[in-house]
């Protein structure tokens, strides 16, 4: 499980013109067998699970973001372009204990990095680029669209999975710094008995790619997106507004990662775990 406040303030230089700063700051909770006493009942009997956790702040982004046309001379429809740049800011080297048996069937721990799905950042300078768009289709309803994609060039960071191996595999030891994307679109309709408010239901992509865009795809990870149902809330009074959306997933692919595609077989395929919903909470204020 994960929590997530993303701290972030805005300042527009004008109409179509603003910079962004945004600050997460995380606390994650991961709770398995395989990492622990094992999945088998021969290993462990009780089928006993143990959790590893990550709190901090994670990976700064700063963007700016441009809109093609001045808002106030077209407010029916309108494209955005933004460039950002991301940051290390977060521990990309967390560790906690493991709890491990020995032979007799006593237990005892170990301290060594969390599982790259909680780690609070991945070690890499990021570029991301994005688009943003809507088109007012009636006097109350609205469609919109956004896209994303963040470039990591770098190919891995320096934690390594496993720090007790007697070796290091070149391809999977360490993490991977891997590129990730995101797109939404749906439609928004306004509520006239209640002003500033609207429903919005769309659909939503995001994952991870198996093969940066620029630089080596070498190191563990686990490639693959996932399809949601995005429905959600808005409201605006004065200078504050709140939305409230719950993607709920319809469709998970796991794809071969470069790692996966290295088996001479072709049999190789990793595992992945995918959030069945989330929950997204949107408050600003205009000062």
């Amino acid at each position: 499980m994960s929590h997530a406040i993303d701290l972030g303030i805005t300042y527009l230089v004008n109409q179509r013109l603003s910079f962004s700063v945004n600050l997460p700051i995380q606390n994650n909770d991961r709770s398995s067998l395989y990492e622990h006493y094992g999945n088998a009942v021969a290993q462990n009997p009780e089928q006993k699970r143990f959790h590893t956790g990550s709190m901090g702040i994670g990976d700064l982004r700063i963007s700016g973001n441009y809109w093609l046309v001045n808002p106030v001379k077209l407010p029916k429809a309108n494209l955005a372009v933004g460039l950002g740049v991301k940051l290390p800011t977060g521990n990309y080297g967390v560790t906690d204990d493991f709890h491990k048996l020995t032979k007799e069937g006593t237990d005892y721990t170990i301290n060594q990095p969390v599982d790259q799905s909680i780690q609070l950042g991945d070690g890499g300078v990021g570029v991301s680029v994005e688009l943003q768009g809507y088109v007012q289709l009636t006097k109350g309803l609205t469609a919109y669209a956004n896209g994303f994609y963040l470039f990591n060039p770098r190919e891995t960071n320096t934690t390594v999975r496993n720090p007790s191996a007697t070796t290091i595999d070149l391809v999977t030891g360490k993490f991977s710094v891997a590129d990730q994307f995101a797109a939404r679109i749906g439609l928004s309709q306004s509520i006239k008995a209640v002003p500033g408010l609207a429903v919005m239901l769309g659909g939503r992509v995001e994952g991870v790619p198996a093969i940066d865009a620029f630089g080596g795809s070498s190191g563990f990870r686990r490639p693959g997106y996932i399809v949601s149902v995005e429905p959600g809330l808005s409201y605006m009074r004065h200078k504050t507004a709140i939305a409230v959306t719950v993607p709920m997933a319809v469709y998970r692919n796991r794809i071969t990662s470069y790692a996966d595609r290295l088996d001479p077989l072709g049999l190789k395929h990793g595992d992945a775990a995918f959030a069945d919903y989330l929950v997204s909470i949107n408050v600003s204020r205009w000062f």
